[in-house]
């Protein structure tokens, strides 16, 4: 892989991180709405967007290979279910904290690569997803008198499907797939999905949270773009580790738009799972360079 290609890839996710957490701060800004209700807006947006570039790229809505369809499916049907758990979690916990569990989507990228990819995957970059799943766990608090136990699960699972939909973007991205269908496709599948559910529970908005969830959709447009143009330039392995930036945009925009402050469990969680991301950085490019 060129050093071009690496460098764009981390310019890439640092601005999709950047994006993500603009869009968690909408979506919690936009108040007590369900999670699928957000989601369609957020991914009707995204949709818009996407279709423009195709249209002014004239590229086709349509997969370049038969072959490639399932993988598509499987980005688009885990990728909306990772969408919908990450709401729930942004609605129920600090942001910081939301934020950091659907940062175990790099880890969760790398494990999945190797499961489905076939890209090499050794021993100490194993330990590495284990360690990382050990400091989500002083994130979640697993106790029964944790009454935020139930959503941190949920967030943690939407870390994981972001992290398998990732793999298949990956997937897509080596087999000929442009960027801009990719997005489409999926925006398009999660708006078919959540529509329905839309329709029968519609929950009248204000027009600031309109704008809020437009606001989301927006964010959320520039941050899906910026990451599927990030791990179809580079592997997981070599750019992931810039994902953990959105941890310092969430914090901020945590601390200042809703006096968020995370409890010193979730710090440690923070550190161990940021240290770990860091370390495996230099194992892959400095110490254990191919």
């Amino acid at each position: 892989m060129s050093g071009t290609k690496k460098y764009l890839g981390i310019i890439y996710i640092i601005l999709s991180a950047f994006c993500f957490a603009f869009m968690n701060a909408f979506v919690k800004l936009a108040g007590d709405l369900p999670p699928i209700q957000k989601s369609f807006f957020r991914n009707f947006v995204a949709l818009i967007f996407a279709c423009i570039i195709l249209a002014k790229n004239r590229i086709p809505f349509k997969c370049q290979k038969r072959s490639n369809i399932p993988a598509l499916l499987i980005r688009a049907g885990i990728g909306t279910l990772g969408i919908l758990c990450n709401f729930y979690a942004i609605d129920h916990l600090v942001l910081a904290d939301a934020s950091m569990l659907n940062k175990m989507s790099p880890f969760f990228v790398i494990l999945f690569s190797f499961i489905f990819l076939r890209e090499r995957l050794t021993f100490f970059q194993g330990f590495a997803v284990f360690t990382a799943f050990v400091g989500s766990l002083f994130i979640i608090k697993p106790t029964f008198a944790n009454t935020a136990v139930i959503p941190a699960f949920i967030g943690l699972v939407g870390g994981m499907s972001a992290g398998a939909a990732y793999a298949a973007v990956r997937y897509l991205g080596q087999h000929g797939e442009k960027n801009p269908f990719i997005v489409a496709f999926f925006s398009g599948f999660s708006c078919l999905v959540t529509l329905p559910f839309l329709i029968f529970d519609y929950h009248p908005m204000t027009i600031g949270q309109l704008l809020c969830l437009l606001g989301a959709g927006l964010s959320a447009a520039g941050g899906q773009f910026s990451i599927t143009a990030a791990y179809t330039k580079a592997p997981a392995k070599e750019i992931s580790v810039y994902d953990y930036s959105q941890i310092i945009f969430a914090g901020m925009l945590g601390f200042f738009l809703f006096g968020d402050i995370p409890d010193i469990y979730s710090i440690i969680g923070y550190v161990i799972i940021v240290a770990t991301a860091i370390i495996m950085f230099f194992y892959n490019n400095v110490w254990h360079k191919e």
